[in-house]
């Protein structure tokens, strides 16, 4: 059975603060969190920084919140992982026995890198290294999961399979997207998490859904990755012309970047998700002002990306590094409107575009 999410509590009480300053009062009343869920704490948070600035030009790729690190920490060391239904505070002796665990935590993290940061180590580091040597952050910390946990108390597998078996739709999202999986995803450029149907599968057998799910694949016009990785149809020139508020290159993730439409990894995307019942294309409304977009058919004549058997690292790290080595080959003749992009799919995959949007509001979808 997969875990559930890894629940970051700073970042959610101040998340909710946000809201509250535009008039929404209720977030917390809104959100059920499962009481499986993991839960990063600073050190954590620290290592995961420490590990990714000690890789330097050989960097994974981290939005530095230590998610990934809590999952790894958690499958060495299982007896430490805290868990969302130990966050509300019971007595004095429950709130030691976390304490304690807090600082087991962090004995093991800074037992690791010890060596690996000696004294004189650059000013990251250093920064890092001292937050994860920092005793003051238990009793905080330890403060705000109180707070999340008085407001937004752990959901039983009971509640929740209540809440998700009223009438009406139920939406599971992807944590992010399949080529970032952790065992189809492009080593060691991944996450710590599976997004397949079968996952989702798995969550509804957990919480006795019975009622038909419908898997659909959602995608844009052209392709982005937030961070290092591989990204063969990556042109600069669509950094500048694609502006997207909201993603940025400041931040630990690094550069966002866009690429051209790749019929290669669309395929392969595809093969890997398992079986889906139609697709959801958003950015359309990229062509209105004339820009163009190039469509990639092969790299070098290769057509298909090889699916591994089973979970593999080594396959895909092998397919990481063919794909910092390709050369997309491009159509010569260029996107220049939706239809046409939505004809292009059609050379890859039968299945239906069920939705298509045009534009940032719900108004704009098709």
């Amino acid at each position: 059975m997969l875990d559930p999410v890894v629940v970051h509590p700073t970042a959610l009480l101040i998340e909710a603060g946000v809201l509250g300053g535009s008039g929404i009062h209720d977030a917390f009343s809104r959100l059920t969190i499962d009481a499986r869920c993991r839960v990063t704490t600073p050190y954590h948070q620290a290592a995961g920084r420490l590990r990714e600035r000690l890789r330097g030009a050989r960097a994974h790729g981290t939005c530095g919140v230590g998610v990934g690190e809590t999952v790894r920490h958690a499958i060495r060391h299982p007896d430490l992982a805290i868990r969302y239904s130990d966050l509300p505070r019971i007595n004095d002796a429950w709130e030691r026995v976390q304490i304690d665990k807090l600082k087991a935590i962090q004995a093991t993290l800074l037992a690791e890198f010890l060596p690996l940061c000696p004294p004189g180590s650059d000013g990251a580091l250093t920064e890092e290294f001292q937050t994860l040597q920092d005793d003051s952050f238990t009793g905080k910390w330890l403060s705000h999961c109180h707070a999340l946990a008085r407001q937004c108390p752990p959901g039983s597998t009971d509640s929740i399979h209540a809440q998700l078996t009223q009438p009406g739709c139920v939406l599971f999202e992807g944590a992010q997207g399949v080529l970032l999986d952790e065992w189809r995803g492009f080593h060691p450029h991944t996450t710590w998490s599976s997004i397949s149907t079968t996952a989702v599968e798995q969550v509804a057998t957990r919480f006795g859904i019975t009622s038909p799910i419908e898997h659909f694949g959602v995608m844009r016009t052209y392709l982005t990755r937030h961070g290092v990785g591989p990204l063969p149809t990556h042109d600069e020139s669509l950094d500048d012309h694609l502006y997207e508020p909201h993603n940025q290159g400041d931040g630990w993730q690094g550069s966002f970047r866009r690429g051209h439409p790749d019929a290669v990894l669309l395929r392969y995307a595809l093969e890997s998700i398992g079986g889906l019942s139609g697709i959801l294309v958003s950015h359309l409304d990229v062509f209105q002002c004339g820009r163009r977009l190039k469509w990639c058919e092969s790299y070098d004549e290769l057509e298909r990306l090889p699916l591994s058997i089973g979970e593999d690292l080594s396959h895909q790290e092998m397919l990481t590094n063919l794909l910092l080595r390709a050369q997309p080959r491009y159509s010569t003749e260029e996107i220049e409107s939706a239809d046409s992009l939505l004809e292009r799919l059609r050379t890859v995959t039968q299945l239906p575009v069920v939705l298509s949007s045009h534009g940032p509001t719900s108004a704009d979808v098709r």
